[in-house]
C-alpha cells in the first residue's frame, strides 16, 4: 500500500439517499473556490490507524451547490481528495444543511456513503 500511495491517487465518495431527501439535503462546495488557507487539518484516530481529514472555514468566495429532493436512483460522486498537485481540483467540501424550504414535518434524511481509493496508472 505504501508504494501505491507514492503515485497519484484520489479519495472518492459515492453518496446516495435510501429514501427521498426532504430534510438536510447534501451540499457540495466547488473545489476550485476553496483556497488552501480555507483548509483546517484534523486528526482521524482509529484503534489501528491514524490519518488526517480536512474541514473548511467560511470564505465568501465559496461556491456551493445543493441537491434538493434527491431520489433513491440518484447518486453523487465526490472527489474528496486528489494527490495530484498540478492545478486540478484537489478537495471538495460537502455537508448536509438545514434547508429552510424543507417541510416542517419532513422525515430525517437517510443516506448511504461509500468511500473508496482510486489508484491511477503512471
Amino acid at each position: 500500500m505504501d508504494q501505491a500511495l507514492q503515485k497519484r491517487f484520489a479519495l472518492i465518495n459515492i453518496w446516495r439517499p435510501i429514501a427521498p431527501v426532504q430534510e438536510s439535503p447534501l451540499a457540495v462546495c466547488d473545489a476550485l473556490s476553496i483556497a488552501p488557507t480555507d483548509l483546517v487539518a484534523g486528526d482521524l484516530l482509529y484503534p489501528n490507524y491514524a490519518g488526517e481529514t480536512y474541514s473548511i472555514t467560511y470564505n465568501p468566495s465559496h461556491q456551493w451547490f445543493y441537491f434538493p429532493q434527491m431520489q433513491q436512483d440518484e447518486a453523487l460522486f465526490i472527489k474528496c481528495f486528489d494527490s495530484a498537485e498540478d492545478g486540478r481540483a484537489r478537495f471538495a467540501g460537502h455537508t448536509g444543511f438545514d434547508d429552510p424550504t424543507s417541510p416542517s414535518d419532513a422525515p430525517p434524511r437517510q443516506s448511504i456513503e461509500l468511500r473508496t481509493v482510486v489508484f491511477y496508472p503512471e
